[in-house]
């Protein structure tokens, strides 16, 4: 197999293919030769494990991935990289390359149709413009991942990671927390990369809960108002949920004091069991 960190190397090959980078899709390939082995090594637990990879690029993670895993099902957008991956990862006999969008697959069938039982993780490296809503789907879905290891922007890495209850929390680092535990592992510098960005990355990995860690009535509810919170997380929390959800601030200001916290309270000084509180207190006025 090429060397696939190096940079000579990839040239010649996608120009052999005549792919140019897209920066609608975000492309940025990985060319540090001990990143995507750390990230593989994190990723995958035991020689068992079934991996969906989001995005293969020129299958640099893609080779690692499958060295240590007993399947990598890779999900890639870019029609264009089928036949550049078709040369690079030809002496894997376990990957499978599925020309797709992850947030548009049906993951709980994926699972189903390509792993045979076996425990699935998710391992990737992401591009930064769909960080969020990957991830969410992922976490959201049901589907059974035992966890997600990621590269995203260093700047998501912090927010996604965040300790609810934090300044750096926002209302996706309280949803990541909701179905996940949170663990930044290691940076990677914008150098590793080509093209390169102009920001820093980070490595993280959310091991994914047997359960949520709070129980909340209605969950529907609770992300509303956790989204309606951190929206406008420079006023109180009163005004926030009131503006956001549309209900009396006197009734809000009179669930927030009922569930024990001061009128004036803002989103960034709940934590998790809090915020639980407080929904089941808000429900009751909504």
């Amino acid at each position: 197999m090429e060397n696939l960190s190096d940079i000579g190397v990839v040239r010649e090959i996608l120009n052999r293919h005549g792919f140019k980078f897209s920066k609608s899709l975000g492309q940025n390939f990985i060319i540090n030769p001990s990143v995507c082995p750390r990230i593989a090594e994190n990723g995958v637990d035991d020689g068992g494990v079934g991996i969906i990879e989001v995005g293969a690029g020129i299958g640099v993670l893609t080779a690692e991935l499958a060295r240590r895993a007993r399947k990598v099902v890779s999900v890639e957008l870019d029609e264009r990289l089928l036949p550049v991956l078709d040369e690079t990862l030809a002496d894997f006999d376990n990957v499978k390359i599925i020309n797709g969008d992850i947030l548009k697959l049906d993951l709980n069938r994926l699972i189903g149709d390509e792993f045979d039982g076996m425990r699935v993780a998710v391992c990737a490296n992401l591009p930064y413009y769909i960080t969020s809503p990957v991830i969410m789907r992922l976490l959201e879905s049901g589907a059974d991942i035992s966890s997600v290891t990621v590269m995203v922007q260093k700047e998501a890495a912090q927010r996604l990671c965040a300790e609810v209850g934090s300044r750096e929390a926002g209302a996706v680092s309280v949803a990541v927390n909701y179905y996940s535990t949170a663990k930044k592992l290691f940076d990677v510098s914008r150098g590793s990369f080509m093209p390169a960005p102009k920001v820093d990355s980070s490595v993280i990995r959310l091991d994914v809960r047997s359960g949520p860690p709070i129980s909340v009535g209605d969950e529907k509810f609770f992300f509303r108002m956790v989204k309606a919170i951190f929206a406008q997380r420079r006023k109180t929390a009163a005004n926030a949920i009131s503006a956001g959800l549309g209900l009396e601030k006197a009734d809000v200001t009179a669930a927030i004091t009922a569930a024990g916290f001061d009128e004036n309270v803002r989103a960034e000084r709940l934590d998790m069991e809090e915020l639980g509180r407080l929904c089941e207190k808000l429900s009751e006025t909504a």
